[in-house]
């Protein structure tokens, strides 16, 4: 089997990315889906802020190695099956389910840490950088875990300024330089996902 095409998709946390990544798989063959949400270390050993609350916006937050080593298995041809993350899975879903991932000709890769990770991002062959105002960014924030989370808007607020702004800042935003596109997605990003799309199915 020939090696896959690997492509690295990053941005902020509200920046679309995952949207973007699920176009893409929509309209992709043979496409899988390696993520990082699903590779977050389990909630009682997430690292603390100073008033005790899970900081889960950090490169500490996440099981790098783990993440590092299932994507050579999937870039070797191999299969790998990993547990759903939810981040209140010790209250509401005692018993995730598991997701297998079959090695395909072309493997997404996506996260906020994806250009952070040394060894992840020497892996990819392509690496793509959504961007958005911040305001965006924290909309999209609010709803999504408020959602999908259930934090309440004061938690959200709070989160987002001691812990997404900080780690946007130093991790995040800094990743850029290693990117092959930045794409910008202030009110759409569809024609550069027309161009990726023709680009990955040639």
């Amino acid at each position: 089997m020939k090696k896959p095409i690997v492509v690295g998709i990053t941005g902020g946390s509200g920046s679309g990315k995952t949207l973007f990544m699920s176009e893409l798989l929509k309209q992709v063959p043979h496409a899988a889906l390696h993520s990082m949400d699903n590779y977050y270390i389990e909630k009682r050993h997430q690292p603390k802020d100073e008033e005790g609350i899970e900081n889960f916006d950090t490169p500490q937050s996440i099981d790098q190695r783990k993440f590092a080593d299932d994507l050579n298995k999937l870039i070797a041809g191999k299969s790998i099956e990993i547990t759903e993350y939810t981040y209140n899975n010790d209250r509401d879903n005692p018993s995730p389910k598991k997701i297998s991932i079959q090695s395909s000709p072309i493997i997404l890769v996506e996260g906020i840490f994806t250009f952070h990770i040394d060894e992840v991002r020497e892996l990819l062959d392509l690496k793509l950088y959504i961007e958005a105002p911040d305001y965006l960014m924290m909309k999209r924030r609010i709803i999504r875990d408020a959602q999908e989370r259930g934090y309440d808007l004061e938690d959200v607020l709070y989160r987002y300024e001691h812990h997404v702004t900080p780690a946007y800042k130093k991790f995040i935003e800094p990743s850029k330089d290693y990117a092959d596109l930045v794409i910008p997605n202030h009110d759409h990003f569809e024609k550069a996902l027309k161009v990726i799309i023709a680009f990955l199915n040639q």
